[in-house]
């Protein structure tokens, strides 16, 4: 798809080249029963000085994950431009539709915009929005973070996430700037291959790239929040855009994992899951991780959910109410290096 389609039809009321601090929107037209010519404004920020890199900082990916969004309004509100060098480019309600609706995928198209990238400048709401990014955004950036929690589903140990880079060196960018965000752990995520994620079209554009995972639950987790606002000021020092002073220390390197083949315990049956054990415990492969209950029929037995990995358990489901094809439980198993 020609990138100059999503220019023309989408509009920015920020100039992203010009020095200072800018707050505005980018515009994406949405024809509706009753607005003929409206518009989606996806709140962008802009704040540049100097010389240095360019930063792009992403939230609301997910409209039910507020530590990212959170963090990113008051970096906007915060940020003296003296301090920068180089540019922060801030996207802090992306899928605007689903934060308005404290929803994982946006009302207009019941799209998840983490499965819509590079986008398409002709398509839903959804899939527009995420081709202006892909297509307008992402060629001025030289990092991108992209701030996720577990959501209204899934309560997730807070962790960096390393997104698997396409060249070793790459690679390697992606690892340190996850270890200068400074969780005790980060897991390396590749979305079982999928490259249709944020993350995913960024590395494709050669920037190194970041995400996190803080908490979750469709709640503000006040460790998790603490703990976005260092990390991401954090990152940015390592990149250079911030000075050194604006970083906290970091005790030690996290451990690193990464979610294999076999990580997710998926359920086959509806009723309610009752989860063994607790985020962080070390699992083995085989061993019982929870049983699904049938309330409206006590005399059936429970039927038996079992870990499919080895590692630590990262990701629990958070409503205890499941049906066939839900995710229960995230196993992260320790992560080796692939061989030079």
């Amino acid at each position: 798809m020609d990138r100059n389609i999503s220019q023309k039809l989408a509009t920015a009321t920020v100039d992203f080249d010009k020095p200072g601090k800018q707050v505005g929107f980018f515009h994406i037209p949405l024809s509706v029963h009753d607005d003929a010519w409206g518009v989606v404004p996806v709140p962008v920020a802009v704040i540049k000085n100097g010389v240095g890199p360019t930063v792009i900082l992403e939230g609301g990916n997910h409209g039910d994950e507020y530590e990212g969004p959170i963090t990113l309004g008051e970096l906007i509100r915060e940020l003296d431009p003296a301090d920068v060098q180089g540019r922060l480019i801030f996207i802090p309600a992306i899928n605007l539709p689903a934060v308005n609706a404290a929803r994982r995928t946006s009302p207009i198209d019941e799209i998840n915009m983490n499965r819509s990238f590079p986008g398409d400048p002709l398509g839903t709401t959804t899939r527009q929005i995420a081709a202006y990014v892909n297509d307008v955004i992402f060629p001025m950036g030289d990092a991108f973070l992209d701030l996720h929690s577990g959501g209204s589903s899934l309560d997730i140990i807070p962790s960096a996430v390393i997104e698997p880079g396409a060249t070793p060196e790459q690679h390697a960018a992606n690892v340190a700037a996850a270890k200068a965000f400074g969780t005790e752990i980060a897991v390396v995520i590749d979305n079982r291959g999928d490259p249709r994620t944020a993350t995913a079209s960024a590395a494709l554009q050669g920037m190194t790239v970041i995400g996190t995972e803080m908490a979750g639950g469709g709640t503000v987790s006040i460790d998790a929040l603490a703990l976005c606002r260092r990390g991401v000021r954090n990152v940015l020092a390592h990149l250079g855009v911030l000075p050194a002073r604006m970083a906290s220390p970091v005790a030690a390197e996290p451990r690193l994992y990464d979610l294999g083949p076999k990580a997710h315990v998926i359920a086959e049956d509806d009723g309610v899951y009752e989860p063994l054990h607790k985020l962080g415990t070390a699992v083995e492969a085989g061993q019982l991780a929870g049983r699904i209950h049938f309330l409206a029929n006590p005399g059936r037995m429970p039927v038996e959910l079992h870990y499919r990995a080895s590692g630590i358990l990262y990701g629990r489901r958070q409503p205890g109410r499941v049906r066939p094809g839900n995710c229960c439980f995230v196993v992260a198993s320790p992560y080796t290096a692939p061989q030079a």
